[in-house]
């Protein structure tokens, strides 16, 4: 639309303050992350659980997606990103609670204890952030799938974005305490991945273990994952570019850092699989490419491409450490490796972030700020501080939550209910042949002979 069109429109609907561009960019951006979560994430790890399970496990991404919104609308958003309802010698720690429509949802987008204003409209940022809040519990999802009830999981999902998720974005992304201190988090190392991480090491302790037999992974159609994973690989360009807040020169930046920290990540795993095991597979490349991706995520426009370039060639080892040896010895069962993509990944990239803040780039985005590498040792502390306390609350808050929940309602699936999957847990199936044939094969020769007779 030409600006000259603008007057067509009521003038209340293209205020002096709007940006066209930006609200174009974050509407685009928020859709690009949403379809991160559906049916991106849903399709990833569908694919790589086993067939009668890939409904159980789509079904706990959709559930997070939708009970998240309402939550984020009733209280999720307030709690996460309005003015602070607890504070302690100057410092913020939580949003006031209150409905989106309580807000003034019409004018523009402010946030934080400081009003920190935005160009764009309040529910352009309302829509934006939930997009980022949807998707954190979904990911959690791969660490407790093919034995999770799903009951317990739709009493978990919602409550644990409301004290988990809501603190620590206040704390990061809103100028809560953290921020004060001078921690940053450009886009959800910390908020984002760090706490399903730690949360999904968590809960996957809280349910227990898969059946013996099936404790490794076994991907019934990786042609799905893959879908999945290309869908979330582009949908990144939203995720990272949209924090920039607007149609920015930082956005651009962001964008480009993110591709190559993954595509560093991804090269990079894959030579260690070939010399390790002697071939390549695309559960490694995968794997490899979201541990860039992660790392970068918390500086992604604050660091230069040289740095994202080295980002992904130190996360990519230190995550294959994270599933190859330190989940073994963690004898937990954590069955699609969230716990060292998100919560390892993020931790190598938030810490990454205090050394590698590059005054050139930040002066787009947050004027002064540098990293350690740039003279300032303060902020490699500060962040340092901020990967300890955002890794232990999680952690901690989550497994009191899955213990409490335990009191009303098991964790666990039966073991009739583990043995039959999908059909005994929604009463439907992705593959209803492979019940049909479980069903066929129970039934005994002298009723197949009472059946062939009664036919006749």
């Amino acid at each position: 639309m030409s600006i000259e069109n603008l007057g067509t429109y009521p003038p209340a609907a293209v205020p002096q303050w709007l940006s066209l561009g930006s609200n174009s960019w974050i509407l685009t951006a928020t859709t690009l992350v949403m379809i991160q979560s559906v049916p991106a994430l849903a399709l990833f790890y569908a694919g790589m659980t086993r067939k009668r399970f890939s409904m159980n496990t789509v079904m706990m991404v959709l559930y997070s997606f939708a009970s998240t919104f309402l939550i984020w609308a009733i209280l999720g958003y307030s709690m996460s990103f309005y003015s602070s309802s607890i504070h302690v010698g100057g410092l913020n720690f939580l949003g006031l609670p209150l409905p989106v429509w309580s807000l003034p949802m019409f004018g523009e987008a402010t946030y934080g204890p400081g009003g920190t204003q935005l160009n764009i409209p309040f529910l352009t940022f309302v829509m934006f952030q939930f997009a980022f809040a949807a998707i954190t519990p979904g990911l959690i999802v791969g660490a407790i799938v093919e034995r999770t009830n799903f009951k317990a999981w739709m009493i978990f999902s919602p409550i644990w974005i409301l004290v988990v998720y809501a603190p620590v974005a206040y704390w990061l992304f809103a100028g809560g305490w953290l921020n004060q201190l001078g921690a940053i988090d450009y886009s959800g190392g910390y908020v984002i991945h760090m706490t399903a991480g730690y949360s999904a090491l968590a809960l996957a302790m809280a349910v227990g273990q898969r059946l013996p037999r099936e404790r490794k992974v076994e991907a019934h159609n990786l042609l799905l994952t893959a879908l999945g994973f290309g869908l979330d690989w582009m949908g990144w360009n939203g995720f990272n570019g949209g924090d920039a807040g607007g149609a920015t020169i930082d956005a651009a930046i962001a964008v480009f850092n993110t591709n190559l920290a993954a595509a560093a990540a991804a090269i990079m795993w894959i030579a260690i699989d070939m010399k390790v095991f002697g071939k390549s597979s695309f559960t490694g490349l995968a794997n490899g490419t979201f541990a860039g991706l992660v790392a970068i995520t918390p500086m992604a426009g604050m660091v230069n491409p040289s740095e994202a370039l080295i980002t992904g060639l130190i996360t990519a080892p230190i995550v294959w450490l994270g599933i190859y040896k330190l989940l073994p010895r963690l004898k937990v069962d954590d069955a699609l490796g969230v716990f060292p993509v998100h919560g390892i990944g993020g931790t190598v990239g938030g810490l990454l972030t205090g050394l590698m803040i590059d005054p050139t780039v930040s002066n787009y985005y947050l004027p002064g700020y540098r990293g350690a590498l740039f003279g300032n040792v303060h902020q490699f502390l500060v962040q340092a501080l901020a990967v300890l306390v955002v890794g232990l609350y999680s952690f901690f808050v989550s497994l009191g939550l899955a213990k409490l929940i335990a009191k009303v309602t098991p964790l666990r699936l039966d073991r009739d209910a583990i043995l039959h999957g999908d059909f005994y847990i929604h009463g439907e199936a992705s593959y209803p042949d492979l019940y049909l044939a479980k069903s066929d094969q129970s039934v005994t020769h002298r009723e197949k002979l009472k059946e062939e007779t009664e036919i006749k």
